[in-house]
């Protein structure tokens, strides 16, 4: 009998949890939010769904065509650092983004725990200067928004909240970096804020300490900038890995007792309740600002990561927008494009929450996925065909790099969308 119970709680518990109503608080409690003040100052995060934002006041109220601006695009390179050099380098992406019939910019502003930006948090970028830690004498991102909104480029700010350190990128870091901070303190409670994963460093978001320091960071960029985003990609935890948390995870389940959930459960508790958090800091400096996901395309690896898809697809307070990396072609063997457009074109059926498809602009004319790729021209044109037919809300193309691609003669390969 008590397995029984045991095992009835659990399931009710989960289906809580994945419902994104409730938050346990059985090991790490999280403050309670009104809507009065989107964070307390004690723990930074939310432990309730908010409201939505009034949308009809934002500038990407209509149908989306963006372009990632991913860091490697932003790297300033050896030889010219300045402010006239990182001008050159911008006007000439916004420029491609525009003649590519695109409006918005999702540009990579955190991509290693570090800020192409003035930041109080982060590290300035080793994208910039060379080395992480050192200042230059102008606010990249500020000359960004500058220089986008002269071409009528909107920007989206892009940060991976819990990416360090990937495939030994940055190859150090500076003293400011949080990890760092930690590491050098007499403080021996905050040793396993970050945690270690095939050579990859990550924020551990299981401490309300990492999940305020993420919150802070993004508050900190809608505060201080007039972006018109934040936007988030799939850097959750580790796939296929589940002791590089064991230790937080044994804690929590010890304290739970007979009600505690899957350490993936409880992985996806963690990153909701950061969501949740994020959301609400944006909202409540900036409501017109978006707060948007892009997860993987596949459902089955995002749960691998503990990317809790379906509650961030249907309720209200976790994101505007979810842009899945629709990566693959129409002719993919495992995942075609269309079947997969179809397939979260059925999960986000929430009108708060828009679907903005990403395309992979850069697999066009290539060998990518077995030659699929190959077998029709202009394949990126029938994809957002065919995402319009399907009634997605707008697409978003991976990468600027690319877009040499659809930039024709007569600049209608890409069609601009209504």
């Amino acid at each position: 009998m008590k397995k029984i119970l045991k095992g009835i709680l659990s399931i009710v518990l989960s289906a809580v949890f994945l419902a994104g109503c409730v938050f346990l608080v059985s090991f790490f409690p999280e403050k309670d939010f009104k809507k009065e003040k989107a964070l307390s100052e004690k723990t930074g995060e939310s432990s309730v769904i908010s409201e939505s934002p009034d949308r009809s006041k934002s500038s990407n109220s209509g149908f989306m065509k963006a372009v990632w601006v991913p860091f490697m695009s932003l790297d300033m390179g050896k030889n010219d650092r300045s402010r006239t050099a990182a001008e050159k380098k911008l006007n000439a992406i916004f420029e491609k983004v525009r003649k590519a019939g695109a409006d918005t910019a999702f540009l990579h502003v955190r991509p290693f725990c570090d800020a192409l930006y003035k930041s109080k948090i982060f590290p300035s970028s080793h994208l910039l200067s060379g080395v992480q830690g050192k200042d230059v004498d102008y606010d990249f991102l500020e000359t960004a928004i500058k220089l986008a909104k002269k071409q009528g480029i909107h920007i989206h700010a892009w940060i991976n909240p819990l990416r360090v350190s990937y495939s030994k990128t940055p190859s150090s870091f500076a003293d400011s970096n949080p990890c760092m901070k930690w590491k050098n303190d007499s403080d021996s409670s905050n040793d396993n804020y970050t945690f270690t994963s095939s050579g990859n460093i990550y924020l551990n978001p299981a401490y309300p300490e990492v999940r305020r320091l993420i919150v802070d960071g993004v508050r900190e960029i809608v505060k201080n900038y007039d972006v018109d985003g934040v936007v988030i990609d799939d850097y959750f935890y580790p796939p296929d890995d589940m002791k590089a948390d064991q230790r937080e995870y044994e804690l929590y389940s010890s304290k739970a007792g007979e009600t505690y959930l899957s350490q993936n459960n409880w992985r996806k508790q963690n990153i909701n309740t950061l969501l949740c958090s994020i959301y609400s800091a944006v909202h409540y400096e900036r409501s017109e600002c978006l707060f948007g996901i892009s997860p993987q395309c596949n459902m089955e690896n995002d749960e691998k990561l503990a990317a809790d898809i379906k509650s961030w697809s249907v309720i209200t307070g976790y994101c505007d927008y979810i842009s899945p990396q629709t990566y693959v072609s129409e002719y993919h063997p495992l995942l075609p494009f269309g079947k997969c457009v179809d397939e979260w074109r059925k999960l986000v059926r929430n009108e708060n929450v828009k679907l903005y498809i990403s395309l992979s602009l850069y697999k066009e004319g290539t060998d990518a996925d077995d030659g699929t790729w190959l077998k029709k021209k202009d394949n990126i044109s029938s994809q957002i065909a065919y995402l319009k037919k399907a009634g997605a809300d707008g697409y978003v193309l991976y990468s600027c790099e690319d877009l040499d691609k659809v930039i024709r003669n007569d600049e209608k390969t890409v069609p601009a969308g209504n």
